[in-house]
């Protein structure tokens, strides 16, 4: 489980270590640290999740840490919008699969991708983050840079919403495929509902895990690029509190 290295890229710190095995067990292990530590401080807290095959090995463990689940309440990301409620391409689904249904969350919060008034739904959810101010969020990079579903085209770093309805990016609907989630391309959803980047940004500590060779460029752009919409994960660099865990796949072009 080793680290191969560590840099500073402006605020954010990133970790490289040598799988995503690896990768997956020492995020857990700090995410885990840092839910005990929050939770000495207060009597419950909120958590973003993100639903990825990226994620995987890191609710995994972190299903094994020793954690006081029902004093944490859950949330995810995003959602496909229009997809069968049963999907397991579903992000909520995803997740309930793999954590949320796995462990006795104080609430799990989903966003509902069939909702008859999906503006109304964006709200909705919106209002439940300013209700449960975000402690931690767990993340992903997309291939394209994007944060949730933060595409290039619709990532704003100054939304004054704290989740929206999205059009996504034909490189995000192709990394669906890429990574095993649809057959292919016409059945991946064109519309989503995403949390904003300010949504996520709010978060008092904010966790990223990044495997594999899909990613070596995002990550990549992600440290060196001008922090601009181009490539959205580049705010993570003015967090306060944010940590990149990659592997020596996703960080090739770091080490």
């Amino acid at each position: 489980m080793s680290l191969l290295k560590e840099l500073t890229a402006g605020k954010l710190k990133v970790r490289i270590y040598d799988n995503r095995k690896s990768l997956g067990a020492n995020a857990a292990l700090d995410v885990a640290s840092k839910i005990r530590e929050l939770l000495k401080e207060k009597p419950e807290i909120n958590m973003i999740f993100a639903a990825a095959p990226s994620q995987n090995e890191f609710l995994e463990n972190l299903l094994k840490e020793d954690i006081e689940w029902n004093r944490i309440n859950a949330f995810h990301m995003d959602e496909y919008i229009g997809l069968d409620p049963d999907a397991p391409q579903g992000f909520g689904n995803f997740l309930k699969d793999r954590l949320f249904g796995k462990a006795d969350f104080k609430s799990v919060n989903y966003i509902n991708g069939n909702a008859e008034d999906p503006k109304a739904e964006c709200e909705r959810y919106a209002d439940l983050l300013k209700k449960y101010p975000t402690d931690i969020v767990c993340f992903g990079i997309g291939e394209n840079g994007h944060l949730a579903f933060n595409d290039p085209p619709v990532a704003d770093f100054e939304d004054p919403v704290m989740a929206k309805i999205v059009e996504l990016d034909p490189v995000c609907r192709q990394q669906q495929v890429n990574d095993g989630c649809f057959a292919s391309l016409d059945l991946v959803p064109t519309h989503a509902i995403t949390i904003t980047i300010p949504g996520l940004m709010a978060g008092k500590y904010l966790y990223g895990m990044v495997p594999g060779k899909t990613k070596t460029e995002a990550v990549a752009r992600t440290v060196r690029e001008n922090i601009t919409t181009e490539c959205p994960a580049t705010i993570l660099r003015n967090h306060d509190n944010a940590i990149l865990y990659t592997d020596s796949d996703s960080a090739k072009d770091l080490l």
